[in-house]
């Protein structure tokens, strides 16, 4: 065994001189991606090489950094706590050698923003059109969520993520867009019934979680009677049953409007007082790309602005 898989005998930095650096691009690549093909893809190796320097990295780290399952890969945590000082490192080293800085132009990178199926309904379309515009060699990739915890503004390389006001971030967080709850119903429902009579006449359908939505604890601290009719686990199903089999659903009012493009509603406005809906933009602390983070930021804004 060379000096490289026991680690070297040198201490503090010389103790890098026995270890290949040029392994430490395709590791960040394979913790992020947690796919060996997806990785190689992404820093430009053939798959046999990026599953060496897997195995190369695991002899000399002492771990396997990488487990399949059944469900998929998972991170060890020894891997999990590699990702954030990694991407500061090569970060830190690009600058050093004078690497040139994002240009959207001609980078060909791969930008991750993370949200809720629902906010991808709205944010997805304009913000795939203009990421094909500024950025004609990037690939965006949308990661999907239904309550984001720590782990989602970290994992899986991701950039950004879009999260509701009400929904706690450790990190720094940025309004992107205000957004208010409606009233949804069929179009055949009763036309001069006013948003609480359609509430309190209507069977309601739910979206079936054991987080209760929060409009719903303002109905029964007012006392208005409602009857659910229909739980359902998806979300982006609710105004399409609504609209095709008659009802009632509280929702989101970008949604509510993106979702009358495919399947026709009727939008009122809920009766009573609430607190916003707005949408955060967070950024992943671990990214030291000022002129890329910068240009991202820019990006969401102006998606925002056209909604």
């Amino acid at each position: 065994m060379g000096d490289e898989e026991n680690g070297g005998t040198g201490a503090g930095p010389d103790r890098l001189a026995s270890v290949n650096l040029n392994l430490l691009v395709p590791l960040l690549a394979v913790l992020e991606e947690r796919s060996v093909t997806k990785a190689a893809e992404r820093v430009g190796l053939s798959q046999p090489a990026m599953s060496h320097a897997l195995a190369r990295m695991r002899r000399l780290l002492g771990d396997d950094l990488i487990v399949r399952q059944r469900a998929g890969a998972t991170l060890t945590p020894r891997a999990q706590e590699l990702i954030g000082p990694l991407r500061d490192v090569l970060d830190r080293a690009a600058r050093l050698v004078g690497a040139p800085r994002f240009d959207p132009a001609t980078d060909r990178r791969t930008v991750t923003v993370a949200m809720t199926t629902s906010t991808a309904f709205v944010v997805g379309p304009p913000l795939m059109r203009l990421v094909a515009e500024r950025a004609p060699g990037a690939t965006l990739r949308l990661r999907t969520f239904t309550v984001p915890t720590e782990e989602t503004f970290t994992d899986h390389g991701v950039d950004v993520v879009l999260i509701s006001e009400g929904h706690f971030s450790p990190f720094p967080r940025e309004r992107l867009y205000d957004d208010r709850c409606v009233v949804v119903a069929s179009p055949a429902s009763p036309p001069d019934a006013d948003a609480l009579g359609l509430l309190i006449t209507q069977p309601h359908i739910i979206v079936d979680t054991d987080r209760r939505v929060f409009p719903y604890a303002l109905l029964e601290e007012r006392r208005i009677p409602y009857q659910v009719g229909q739980l359902v686990s998806d979300y982006l199903l609710v105004p399409f049953l609504v609209a095709r089999g008659g009802g009632v659903a509280l929702l989101r009012h970008r949604v509510a409007v993106a979702m009358r493009t495919l399947s026709d509603l009727r939008i009122e406005e809920f009766p009573f007082p609430l607190p916003g809906l707005g949408i955060d933009m967070v950024r992943n602390p671990r990214l030291t790309d000022e002129h890329f983070t910068a240009w991202l930021r820019t990006l969401l804004l102006d998606v925002a602005a056209g909604l």
